[in-house]
């Protein structure tokens, strides 16, 4: 097929269409090949996002490699247009949510993969080579006239399969680590997406930067999760999970099975993502909403920016920029609305020069545990920071009993509360309490450390929440500060004062 015409488009149904016909391939002896060649082009911005190649896989095939090409438009600024995403689905099925005939995704950071029984290239699932109808999908994103022309070149290669090598997935608990406050990076890419190092170089990355868990949170696929076993020490906890990359927006879905693939081909007028997001909870795991102000529009939240669907957001991602400020704003319009949707800072590293655990979660968990994290994430139990340089405590107290992030301090409505917020590694910045009205206190670091309180009346005041921000000039503690960099922040402490205001 040379392009996708008009009629093809009203075809597709729900943003999918084949674009060829079936490719038959006959049986070679053991040691031969065969190829077949698909071609077309994607010339409009309305394209379908998901196209299908179909070919039949007769007997006796161990291998299949799969070349392609496309022409992309490079804008310099990290953002490429007419991009063609790749993946295969085997013939036990490739509709929405088919699970088990998703067989690898590579998106567009591969030109090339190949799948067998023993082995397969990163982001790809070894196993079985079974007869019947496999389907190379095709994602056409950012198409912008002209467009590009695509070619996709597939090769069955003949002779008896090797024996299986059986799933190693990472321990989902850390031995001897009991109740306490662990820093975490949740979402990390390594060569099994689209990023640039190794699983043991993440280790080691995580390690130097002082966290006690990380997030194997590869585009689309769930190919690292089943042999993390591999690499993952015994003192660090990998967790499991997968950044769902639909086209209008990315999401975590963390904390699920080892080898769980979670489908993220739909949009927000396809309302799907209360399934997945729901399919993940009911696996133990926990959906995160993803840098929702990207500037990117592909990349950015389109399902709400109440995060209805999600367990918690993404508020700080990479260095603090000014989508990370709206993000937070917006966050703190629905606090002062009365939801709470929990915070989280990550990386979102793909190579050396994005660091892992810049921005980093402190979880208050019972255990290094996989279920704990989940546990602590969905209560919004922690805090946030851009290194493991920085120390900090937000606890609220009245009548001998204390409460920090993410709990609900119960007082009586005339009972004074004292909030206090400390921190250390933040030498040149400012602390701030803030609560619905605004700044409540603040204060200017002292060396390398700060101590702001609050006595505050119970019925007047449902939540606190801390910020640290760093300044390079004499700044007024008591005013808004927005256009300062993050150093720290926390998820709020509640107040319950029955009766009150």
């Amino acid at each position: 097929m040379t392009g996708i015409d008009r009629r093809s488009l009203l075809l597709a149904g729900a943003g999918v269409v084949t674009v060829s016909p079936l490719a038959v391939f006959s049986p070679a002896a053991a040691g031969r090949s065969r190829t077949h060649v698909f071609r077309g082009e994607f010339t409009r911005a309305d394209t379908p996002d998901w196209h299908y190649l179909p070919f039949r896989v007769p007997r006796g095939v161990r291998r299949i490699s799969v070349n392609y090409r496309y022409r992309p438009t490079e804008t310099g600024v990290g953002v490429s247009y007419n991009v063609v995403d790749i993946g295969i689905f085997d013939p036990s099925g490739h509709g929405l949510g088919d699970a088990r005939g998703f067989r690898g995704w590579s998106g567009g950071a591969r030109r090339s993969f190949s799948i067998s029984r023993r082995r397969a290239t990163p982001g790809y699932l070894p196993g079985p080579i079974t007869p019947g109808v496999w389907h190379i999908a095709l994602g056409p994103y950012l198409i912008t006239p002209p467009g590009t022309p695509w070619r996709v070149e597939v090769t069955l290669h003949f002779g008896e399969q090797a024996t299986a090598v059986p799933p190693v997935p990472a321990p989902t608990e850390v031995a001897g680590r009991g109740p306490g406050w662990y820093r975490v990076d949740l979402h990390t890419h390594t060569a099994h997406s689209d990023g640039s190092r190794t699983r043991p170089a993440l280790v080691e990355e995580a390690r130097a930067a002082g966290l006690h868990a990380v997030g194997s949170s590869e585009h689309n696929t769930s190919s690292a999760t089943r042999s993390w076993g591999r690499y993952a020490p015994d003192d660090l906890l990998v967790v499991a999970g997968e950044e769902v990359t639909t086209r209008a927006g990315h999401w975590l879905a963390m904390g699920v099975p080892a080898g769980t693939w979670v489908d993220w081909r739909y949009r927000p007028e396809d309302d799907r993502l209360s399934t997945f997001t729901g399919l993940v909870r009911d696996l133990g795991g926990v959906a995160i909403a993803c840098h929702p102000n990207n500037p990117v529009p592909s990349i950015q939240w389109g399902y709400g920016h109440d995060y209805a669907d999600v367990d918690a957001v993404e508020v700080w991602n990479g260095p603090w920029g000014y989508d990370d400020q709206i993000t937070l704003s917006e966050w703190d319009g629905l606090l002062r609305e009365g939801r709470f949707v929990p915070a989280v800072g990550t990386s979102d590293s793909h190579h050396s020069g994005q660091p892992v655990g810049l921005a980093q979660t402190v979880l208050r968990m019972d255990a290094l545990s996989t279920a704990s994290l989940v546990a602590a994430v969905r209560g919004g139990h922690g805090w946030l920071a851009e290194s493991s340089a920085v120390d900090l405590t937000l606890e609220a107290t009245a009548g001998g009993t204390t409460a920090g992030c993410g709990d609900t301090l119960a007082a009586a409505p005339d009972a004074l509360v004292t909030v206090t917020m400390t921190a250390d590694g933040v030498a040149g910045c400012v602390g701030q309490l803030l609560g619905p009205a605004g700044v409540l206190a603040g204060v200017v670091a002292t060396g390398d450390s700060l101590t702001v309180s609050a006595e505050l009346p119970a019925a007047a005041v449902p939540y606190v929440r801390g910020e640290v921000r760093r300044t390079t000039v004499a700044t007024d503690p008591l005013t808004s500060l927005s256009a300062l960099p993050m150093v720290a922040m926390t998820n709020p402490v509640f107040v319950s004062a029955p009766g009150g205001v």
